[in-house]
């Protein structure tokens, strides 16, 4: 067993009779490591953008309900009346009244 592993730690694997299948499986293992490390790489760089996006989303939902609650406070009949009295329209004293259309048939 000690022989053995000093073969291996010496890297007389690589030099034997039967080298080239010894470099053949580690050009492939080094091949199936790297792709192993990209996709790694990949899948982190996704995570970060969807964590981007997600933030960007709940900024642009916080901005969307504040603009909502100024568009309904800008339609409230009182700051009509705010911003057209500057123009000198007032509200009718008088209610508007009812047309009503007789048909002839």
């Amino acid at each position: 067993m000690k022989k053995g592993l000093l073969d291996i730690l010496k890297g007389k694997f690589l030099v034997s009779g039967d080298a080239p299948k010894n470099w053949m499986f580690l050009l492939f293992a080094s091949f199936l490591a790297a792709m192993m490390i990209s996709s790694s790489h990949k899948a982190d760089k996704k995570v970060h953008e969807i964590a981007a996006l997600s933030e960007e989303v709940r900024m642009l939902k916080s901005e969307f309900f504040e603009h909502r609650s100024t568009v309904q406070q800008l339609k409230l009949e009182s700051t009509l009346r705010e911003s057209v009295a500057v123009e000198g329209l007032t509200p009718s004293k008088n209610p508007p009244k009812k047309i009503k259309v007789k048909s002839e048939k």
